[in-house]
Parts: C-alpha cells; structure tokens; sequence
C-alpha cells in the first residue's frame, strides 16, 4: 500500500508543481486570454507533459547509482568470482540479445533487480546483494535475462513515451474543462470582460489534475505490467527454457522483496502486488508464473 500511495503522490505532485510554475509564471492567463487557442495548448502540454519523463530518462542511470549507492562492476578487474561471473553473465545475455554491454552494479538491499538507461547500447543493469545470496546461478542468470530483455525490448524509452504522452492528456484537458467551468459555470466576470481566468480556472485545473492524473497512473500502469509478462517471456527465450525464470519468480515469491526508488520500480524484478492492483507496475508472481507456464513446450 506504502508503494502505491507514494507511487500515485509523486506523479500527482510533479503535475501540481508544474502547474503553480505556469501560474506564476503567467503563461496559464496568456493562453486563456487568447481564447483558449487548442492547437497553441496541445503544443504547450505536449512541450510540458514530455519535458518531464524525458529529463527523467536521460537521468536514470546517474539517479540510480546514486538512489540505491549500487557500485558498478569495472569489466576488466573485477573484484572475486562473484563479480566476474555476474559481469560475464550479463555481457553473455547482451551479446545473444543483440544489444551492447550494459554497465553492470551490485547495490545493498533485500533481493532484487533493476535496468535503467535512456539508450538500448549504454543501460545499466544492476542486482542487489540479497538476490545473490538467496537465490543460486540459474535463478540469478533467469533475473538477468529478464532484466536484458528489457533493455532489448527498449522498455525504457517506452514507458517514457507512454508517460510524456498521458501527462499531455492530462495538462490539456485538465486546462479545457478549467477554462469551461470559469467561463460558463462560473461565469466568471474577469473571465468574460478582460479575457483572463479567475480563481474558478486555478482550482479546477489542480483538482481535474489530480483526477486525471490517477487514471494517467493507472494507464501507466497497465503498459507497466504488460512489459513485464514480455521481459519474462524474453528471458525464457535467451536462456532456451522457461523453467529458471519460473523457479526464479517462485524464489522471489518466498522472499522478502526488496523496495527500489519510485523513479525505477517499475524497471525491477519485484514489485508489490498491493491493494489497490489498477496501480501495480508488476502483475503477482503467480499470475506471471501462470502466463510462463502456458507459453511452456
């Protein structure tokens, strides 16, 4: 529940901030003045609404190393066996899946895993210290092949797509039906005599931002948890079989899992099924079990 509350609060607070800053900015009354042009404000959200996930693509790979202090391995001395086989294994999956090396990271925390980087030939895969010291070499390679499926499928960019184009919906219609309710609801008489917004405008943008911003999540959402079935899957595909990916997932099923930055949840192994499942960015071990399962020869 903690996941989800603060999953839903950080999507919902950069949308608030951004729109104090165009209200104070003035650029909020610009457009309203010009009679709400639509065009002008689908250009003006999409600019907005895809400023930021791309800012936060192109800086997910130093915010991960700084967010969980995951040190990455250096390829050509690494320290003891473990890290040689961690960094040889994910440079091996890379190499059949087509793509380049990615950095490879070890982090302290409970059992999981993450891939982050804004480029397919420059990511970052990084596990955890408690997924290698509960699960054993098949499991932990059946982790990595989903984590390299990812960066294969362009999961990343993807998502970062999907969210710049939600958050597009959300400031332009949010504006709309604020602009409507100022002026026909509320009948707001700056509105109508000096082409400006009144305070019925500012309140109905935030609130329809909030609500239009949980169903954003729940889209996000969505997409977030159909890439995981296809990690999954990609994993099976690389490794020739579905099994270590399905002993891995009933490992991780018995384990405490481990709590990444919000930033990067959805790009890990793990996730919390949660109360509210609309918001998951992970579908339940079981049913991701159930979809390997059915694809087995």
């Amino acid at each position: 529940m903690k996941r989800v509350f603060l999953f839903i609060l950080t999507n919902l607070g950069v949308l608030l901030v951004l729109s104090a800053t165009l209200r104070i900015l003035g650029i909020d009354r610009f457009l309203s003045a010009q009679g709400l042009n639509l065009p002008m404000l689908l250009a003006f959200s999409a600019v907005v609404g895809f400023a930021g996930a791309l800012i936060s693509l192109l800086m997910s790979k130093p915010m991960a190393k700084w967010s969980t202090g995951a040190q990455v391995i250096d390829p050509n001395a690494p320290r003891g066996q473990t890290e040689a086989w961690l960094v040889g294994t994910v440079h091996q999956l890379a190499d059949r899946a087509g793509i380049g090396r990615p950095e490879v990271a070890i982090y302290e925390g409970a059992p999981n895993a993450f891939a982050t980087g804004a480029f397919k030939n420059k990511a970052l895969v990084a596990v955890s210290t408690g997924l290698l010291e509960n699960m054993n070499e098949e499991e932990v390679t059946a982790v990595l092949g989903h984590e390299i499926a990812h960066v294969a499928n362009g999961d990343m960019v993807t998502l970062a797509l999907i969210q710049g184009v939600v958050n597009t919906f959300v400031v332009f219609l949010a504006r709309v039906v604020g602009y409507v309710v100022d002026r026909t609801v509320l009948r707001n008489e700056r509105s109508e005599n000096n082409g400006g917004t009144g305070i019925g405008y500012f309140v109905t943008v935030m609130v329809c931002e909030i609500v239009f911003g949980l169903v954003a999540s729940i889209i996000v959402a969505w997409f977030s948890r159909q890439r995981e079935f296809r990690a999954d899957a990609g994993s099976a595909q690389l490794l020739g079989s579905s099994q270590p990916m399905i002993r891995a997932l009933s490992r991780l099923g018995g384990l405490q899992a481990g709590e990444l930055p919000k930033s990067f949840e959805s790009s890990g192994i793990a996730g919390s099924n949660g109360l509210i499942a609309l918001f998951a960015s992970h579908p339940s071990i079981e049913t991701r079990i159930a979809a390997l399962q059915g694809k087995t020869a």
